[in-house]
């Protein structure tokens, strides 16, 4: 009896926290898996959290030449030629508008956003603690921030931690804008209904390939609505509990190639 196929047509991985390690390196083994899946017939696809702007330098060491879904689903990215493919920004004016209603709630916040763009950047203002070393740049009067367009805001709270932010962010102006937690001290405005399944069946679609052919890795609660889109949804055993409370399936941390297990035991079993 002949093995049966690769059952996915599409492999779909967070970045950080699921693909990268702390160090923000792939592992040989993951690479490998990934190398493997392709082989059988399956296309890898990075759908992340960051911008273009702070996810071109790690598809270029990786050697990443396909189309890669950005900016929390706003940004469609081919990786290959540098170029956006599609581009979703946040009404500016709406943002503004719920920024205000959620300080009055909450008192100051601190602010970064996201400027549109292959280029754009990103911006940080007082008191914005800035993750990972990514590269921002500081203004020192945060009304700049909104002179040009933006895929979203980043926001942080002296003393509300970020599953209390996003709570209260919800329920304050949850019917302006979306909310998600895309990592420790990541907590961001987007355009209403804008999500990583949003970028994700548009790239898709261009790949021809249907949610009923995906699996997807993620490890934080922006990853809810790709793992409700693909067909099986693996979080990482560091995965924050929202998300393993919805994944089908747990797998080992980024850090011990939780992707790489996933994938050599279907590779196995084609």
């Amino acid at each position: 009896m002949s093995p049966a196929p690769f059952p996915y047509k599409l492999v779909a991985t967070d970045l950080d926290g699921t693909l990268l390690r702390g160090d923000d390196t792939v592992s040989e083994r993951t690479r490998e898996a990934l190398a493997a899946a392709t082989a059988a017939g399956a296309v890898h696809i990075i759908v992340t959290g960051r911008g273009v702007p702070w996810t071109r330098g790690v598809l270029d060491d990786l050697g990443y030449r396909g189309i890669a879904v950005c900016g929390q689903g706003a940004q469609v990215y081919d990786a290959g030629a540098h170029r956006l493919l599609t581009s979703v920004t946040l009404d500016r004016q709406l943002a503004g508008l719920a920024l205000a209603k959620l300080e009055a709630e909450v008192g100051p916040l601190a602010l970064a956003a996201s400027r549109d763009g292959v280029d754009g950047d990103v911006l940080y203002g007082p008191d914005y603690r800035v993750q990972g070393g990514l590269p921002a740049r500081y203004l020192d009067d945060t009304a700049a921030v909104w002179s040009a367009p933006l895929n979203k805001l980043y926001i942080q709270h002296p003393e509300l931690d970020d599953d209390a932010l996003v709570k209260v962010a919800r329920e304050t102006v949850g019917s302006l804008v979306d909310i998600v937690m895309a990592g420790p001290g990541i907590v961001e405005i987007l355009p209403l209904g804008l999500t990583k399944a949003t970028g994700l069946s548009l790239a898709a679609r261009r790949l021809g390939v249907k949610a009923a052919e995906t699996i997807a890795f993620g490890d934080m609660p922006n990853d809810i609505p790709m793992f409700s889109w693909a067909a099986h949804g693996v979080a990482m055993a560091n995965a924050h509990a929202e998300l393993k409370a919805v994944a089908d399936e747990v797998t080992t941390s980024n850090e011990a190639d939780g992707i790489a297990v996933v994938l050599e035991r279907l590779l196995g079993a084609a």
